[in-house]
């Protein structure tokens, strides 16, 4: 008989990391979110909890964790706030995992200590000003200059997470490399065949530009940046996993991203739901709680379903995943649904909270701003509609 219930762990965990959330983000982030400050005092704490290990072996600084246990704790933060879940989520997933998954050993034992305990942040470059949802046309280039032994990037990249915190170490970049075929006299000889790799760029490294940070909807209290690439001169060890394979490699951390992000997405429409059931249970109105109007209780039934809906999603599709297990098609199902249904409960939950759900000092309102981008991030709701019906067999 399948049991949908969490382990003792797994239920440990999701409940020190709810109580986090409601005793020290809760309480703080407000403040942060309007001043567009990033929260580093609640990052350091969540790096001494352990968070930003959790799905990394030991030997590197990690918890011996997996991913469904950091997709729990995602959903827990973004019950009460998305910019450090979001926070959370990159750092994990874009910034550690391209390493942990096709870094060499030296460039793992180099960098996951740092990014396992959260004294460092990396970021995943990916994103370019003309590229958007075409991630295959990018524009970014790197030439190996053999004279050196170094790659000599040009190009930029926008919408890059935790790219310009006072405590990003890295940005692993996608760039345009043409491939490298050696004679037998060993000298080497250059195709003109298109290729994308992916390369690790240190923070400080000549030629590497972050700009100020963008004026955002929402996700106020994360770091989000454009970049730019002058002549960036990084050693030819700091290609991560084989020349060519930069685009396998991203598509591999996107499938496993959107599940991430589906559980970031449950979380805000769960939180919708807490804070509208308080809320209908304290306000009165023609001398009764609105909640006990029939109206507000279907929106609040609507509401809870597709939360519960979005966490079987994305409790599957990590299932999957941790079994080795196909779960493309999955993954897609859990983010379309959960961005989607996350957007939703956050129109209802200001809809139930009125004029206030429209003041920022009412979570609602933080959770309306965050939504939005839950359905473009990691794949537009589009993309996971293609991506879904090709799983399907269904072919242009």
């Amino acid at each position: 008989m399948l049991d949908h219930r969490l382990s003792s762990e797994y239920e440990e965990l999701r409940r020190t990391v709810a109580e986090f959330a409601n005793d020290v983000i809760a309480p703080k982030i407000g403040e942060y979110y309007e001043q567009n400050e990033f929260p580093y005092e609640i990052i350091r704490e969540m790096g001494r909890m352990g968070l930003f290990g959790l799905p990394f072996p030991e030997e590197y600084g990690g918890m011996g964790g997996d991913y469904f246990a950091l997709c729990l704790v995602l959903e827990e933060l973004a019950r009460v706030d998305s910019s450090v879940a979001i926070t959370l989520e990159a750092a994990v997933s874009l910034g550690a995992m391209p390493i942990h998954l096709f870094g060499t050993e030296e460039q793992k034992r180099e960098w996951l200590p740092k990014l396992t305990s959260g004294e460092v942040l990396g970021a995943f470059g990916l994103t370019e000003p003309e590229g958007g949802t075409d991630a295959g046309a990018t524009r970014t280039t790197a030439r190996y200059d053999e004279a050196t032994d170094e790659w000599v990037i040009n190009g930029s990249k926008c919408f890059i997470t935790n790219s310009g915190t006072d405590i990003t170490g890295l940005v692993t970049v996608t760039a345009l490399t043409e491939p490298l075929t050696h004679s037998s006299d060993g000298s080497s000889n250059h195709s003109p065949t298109r290729e994308i790799s992916s390369i690790i760029v240190p923070t400080g490294t000549a030629g590497f530009q972050v700009s100020k940070k963008y004026s955002k909807v929402g996700w106020n209290a994360s770091d989000t940046r454009e970049l730019s690439f002058t002549d960036c001169r990084v050693p030819a060890a700091n290609l991560l996993g084989r020349q060519g394979r930069g685009y396998a490699q991203f598509l591999r951390i996107l499938d496993e991203g959107r599940i991430a992000i589906a559980a970031l997405a449950t979380g805000l429409a769960q939180g919708c739901v807490d804070q509208s059931v308080q809320y209908a249970g304290t306000r009165r109105a023609f001398g009764r709680p609105i909640g006990a109007n029939q109206v507000i209780q279907f929106k609040l039934a609507d509401m809870e379903t597709r939360a519960h809906i979005s966490r079987l999603a994305w409790r599957d599709a990590a299932s999957r995943l941790l079994h080795a297990e196909p779960f493309k098609k999955e993954a897609a199902i859990a983010k379309l649904y959960a961005s989607e249904a996350a957007v939703d409960n956050a129109r209802e939950a200001t809809q139930i909270h009125g004029g206030y759900g429209f003041m920022n000092e009412y979570p609602v309102a933080r959770m309306w701003r965050d939504c939005k981008i839950l359905e473009i991030g990691e794949g537009t709701s589009e993309v996971q509609r293609m991506l879904i019906a090709r799983e399907l067999g269904v072919t242009s």
